[in-house]
């Protein structure tokens, strides 16, 4: 299988979007995405771009992607976070995955951070394996933590 791997533009924000609610069905949050194709748009590509996002393609058809951003760690500095690696469901196994993986950390390395970092559901065995098998440490024993619009709101009630 011929493949390519390469920096997303806003044109292809539609097909991410796509991607994006494809990964919501399988970790079964179908309802969840509320971003538009304009918000990935103005985010990645406007004025203040707040991501990076790689694309898979495999005979000019989007696949997979990778999306990452930077953020700051109190204890190791500059890091990245990887939001979503989507490989499309047909897809999977066919090494796409650790292509835009290998991309992300190359990435990474170049900016020099110290640490790349990601989520991963507690259910998802194949990709735990993935991940651990390409040297991540998969760490059981933190709790993600979100704080969600409604919750926002009901925090600063309580104020």
């Amino acid at each position: 299988m011929k493949y390519s791997i390469r920096d997303a533009q806003a044109s292809d924000m539609a097909q991410v979007h796509k991607l994006i609610k494809e990964l919501a069905v399988f970790e079964k949050e179908a309802d969840a995405v509320e971003v538009t194709v304009d918000d990935l748009i103005r985010d990645g590509f406007g004025s203040n771009k707040l991501f990076h996002c790689y694309l898979a393609e495999v005979d000019d058809e989007v696949v997979g992607m990778a999306l990452l951003y930077p953020r700051y760690s109190t204890w190791k500095g500059p890091i990245i976070h990887l939001e979503d690696l989507i490989v499309t469901a047909s897809m999977r196994g066919s090494g796409l995955g650790a292509a835009l993986l290998t991309k992300v950390v190359e990435y990474g390395q170049q900016l020099g951070v110290k640490r790349i970092s990601w989520e991963v559901l507690d259910w998802n065995d194949p990709a735990i394996a993935f991940y651990e098998s390409k040297g991540a440490n998969v760490l059981r024993d933190w709790n993600v933590v979100h704080l969600d619009e409604k919750g926002i709101q009901k925090f600063l009630n309580k104020i």
